[in-house]
């Protein structure tokens, strides 16, 4: 176990009553992680979603964190403020039952850094109704140390295709 250590977290706060689904922060958002930064506005690649169901008027602003091999069984629905939101509306889970937050030329999950290297996330400062905000906090956490980008992409592919499948590409590459 590793020792407890105090650290400020940011988070984005979404007003759902604020929020009117025009994904102007999907759009800032894919534009600052496009290579190079800027360069395309494709929001496939973007690290926060619009939920859009017009026909429910849903309109849920979520951000990309984890992934997990399952989808979750739990179907729930929230009525707030009279609507009515399905448990996936808040869900920021990277799972195989939903198409969200996969990189399309790769298929590699995306995950939320909040813009780093920015003071507050794109998402945010784009957002002119104000229904994203930024907040930091102090939290206690356990101090771990974190994989690398390059070994959460290994482990994403391995997941994905096998580790077996990986080693003969890894080996086919080599030989070129």
């Amino acid at each position: 176990m590793g020792e407890l250590v105090k650290k400020i977290v940011k988070t984005i706060k979404v007003d759902l009553d604020k929020c009117n689904g025009c994904r102007a922060c999907e759009i800032a958002c894919a534009a600052f992680h496009a290579k190079p930064k800027y360069s395309s506005f494709n929001p496939a690649r973007s690290r926060i979603r619009m939920v859009i169901d017009e026909r429910n008027d849903e309109w849920v602003a979520i951000r990309a964190t984890d992934y997990t091999k399952a989808g979750c069984d739990g179907r729930r629905v929230y009525t707030i403020n009279g609507k009515e939101y399905s448990e996936c509306s808040f869900c920021g889970t990277i799972c195989p039952t939903r198409d969200l937050f996969f990189e399309p030329d790769s298929g590699l999950p995306l995950k939320c850094d909040m813009c780093e290297g920015e003071e507050v996330p794109m998402c945010v400062q784009i957002c002119s109704r104000d229904a994203l905000t930024c907040e930091e906090k102090e939290v206690e956490v356990e101090e771990q140390v974190k994989p690398g980008e390059m070994e959460i992409g290994l482990k994403s592919l391995v997941d994905k295709y096998g580790l077996r499948k990986l080693a003969d590409t890894f080996a086919r590459m080599a030989q070129k």
